[in-house]
């Protein structure tokens, strides 16, 4: 008897155990993808406000500045994967076939430049909850990471009033740059304190590729009042006023930006703009002349694509590197979109991000791009967009190979076809070019817009000008392509 009661208690334990743990796991049970896109949205609007009230503060602290660029690193990873996961959800399973080969990343934990393929056949489903549970894990932990940098964000004085919206700030503010602009601003305002430190003139060498945007930056930092009020002249050379032979003290060439003789103790701001090296030789001369002729508390910026200029610094260089695909891919999405809702219009977000994968990260791309789709913003011009660029790209790798990246910086000549091919030629871009704004070369006859050169009808002449470009930040460059109209190889038709 006592043996059937204990095999009973047992038995219902048992039983009894089972029923919690099952009741349990059912509790425990995995969120739908479409539960974890709402609560990774949800999260990365918390980041991006905080994000959004950092880029319009003076964060004096490098600590909170790396902290501030890990959460901006976040936040487009976060938007990157939301955005393709959503386009893929909208477009359904035949729409994502098509376009597999173009949206089927997300980034490496281990590497930028890397992107691991969603997992395909029987996998892909599990494959994919888990990539996305890494994304909303990853952006969940560093929000929660985040509470001491709010606290030390609030006790940061204001730069100007903000306009709550990231495309208003893009038309005046430097994208992704933050550390960059305030490690240029500590070397600019830094007191020379130490007895005889007055004596050497520092000097911050900015390396970086071409149109990465070093002198975009350097201008910015021209034009913030702090720096104006501490240098009573900036004085700029860019490449041609070195390239005479002339050129034997700051005096003999270069011009001024700015002078304010009741300000800044005299001091001087020397800006070197070169595209490539500056001799050695011319770099002495300038250096020693300039030592001789300015006040203690002079400062030199020596901008160039060449990494020989490394030595020329007093402190360690500022390299500028191209923006990764997440990062790329928002600044694109908010210069295409502006104030309208990308999320309200799924079909044109995926279009838009078949486009910024063929830019390839290309910045002027980017603004020639967004600038046409959000003048033309309809689902048609759209389409006859990527499809356009998708026949330049095609027809530039049959031509060129794996190493042509995109037609607008391209070192050889880039091949464009018109959406409504007018003509059996090919509009060739040999070359790309950047003239200050205040340059009249619009008016020449001769000179089209990019709009026309892509998607007009009119047969220019066999060689023309386009303005592909008038930048919205400072100093305001046309950037301009020398075009003229040829067949293409043979071995390419």
């Amino acid at each position: 008897m006592e043996t059937i009661f204990f095999t009973t208690m047992a038995e219902l334990a048992t039983r009894s155990m089972s029923f919690l743990v099952d009741r349990y796991l059912k509790q425990r049970a995995a969120p739908t993808e479409e539960e974890r896109l709402r609560s990774l949205q949800r999260l990365l609007l918390r980041l991006r406000v905080v994000v959004e009230e950092a880029d319009v503060r003076l964060i004096a602290s490098q600590a909170m500045l790396h902290q501030l660029s890990t959460l901006k690193k976040e936040m487009y990873r976060g938007y990157y994967a939301l955005d393709i996961f959503s386009c893929r959800a909208h477009n359904g399973e035949d729409r994502r076939k098509d376009h597999e080969a173009n949206n089927s990343f997300i980034p490496s934990d281990f590497n930028p430049a890397k992107r691991v393929c969603l997992f395909r056949g029987n996998s892909r489903g599990a494959g994919q909850a888990k990539l996305l549970e890494q994304v909303l894990g990853s952006v969940r932990d560093t929000i929660e990471d985040m509470s001491e940098f709010v606290i030390f964000l609030s006790r940061c004085p204001r730069l100007h009033r903000q306009p709550y919206s990231m495309h208003l700030l893009l038309n005046k503010c430097m994208f992704g740059r933050q550390m960059e602009m305030e490690r240029i601003m500590y070397f600019l305002l830094q007191e020379e304190s130490a007895p005889g430190a007055g004596e050497d003139l520092t000097v911050l060498p900015i390396i970086g590729p071409s149109k990465v945007g070093k002198s975009t930056l350097i201008e910015h930092a021209c034009e913030d009042a702090r720096v104006r009020n501490h240098f009573s002249q900036i004085l700029c050379f860019n490449s041609d006023d070195l390239k005479a032979e002339s050129v034997e003290t700051i005096r003999d060439g270069g011009r001024i930006k700015h002078q304010n003789c009741g300000m800044g103790g005299g001091r001087t701001l020397i800006i070197i703009d070169q595209l490539l090296d500056i001799k050695e030789s011319l770099w002495k001369r300038l250096y020693s002349d300039a030592r001789c002729g300015t006040v203690s508390g002079s400062k030199i910026i020596v901008a160039s694509r060449s990494d020989k200029i490394a030595s020329f610094g007093t402190t360690h260089p500022l390299r500028l590197q191209f923006f990764t695909q997440e990062a790329y891919w928002y600044f694109f999405k908010v210069r295409t979109f502006g104030s309208t809702s990308a999320e309200d219009h799924p079909e044109l977000t995926t279009i838009a991000m078949d486009i910024a994968r063929l830019l390839n990260g290309c910045l002027l791309g980017a603004n020639i791009y967004s600038g046409l789709l959000k003048a033309n913003f309809n689902l048609r011009f759209w389409r006859m967009a990527l499809a356009t660029l998708g026949n330049i790209h095609q027809k530039n790798v049959l031509l060129y190979g794996e190493r042509f990246s995109d037609a607008w910086e391209y070192e050889e000549p880039a091949y464009l076809r018109r959406a409504k091919k007018t003509s059996s030629e090919y509009f060739v871009i040999f070359s790309t070019y950047q003239t200050c704004s205040a340059e009249t070369e619009a008016e020449d006859p001769k000179t089209m817009s990019v709009q026309d050169l892509l998607f007009g009808r009119v047969r220019p002449p066999a060689e023309f000008k386009v303005r592909a470009l008038t930048s919205h930040l400072p100093p305001h460059y046309n950037y301009m392509f020398n075009c003229g109209m040829q067949a293409l190889p043979k071995r390419v038709e």
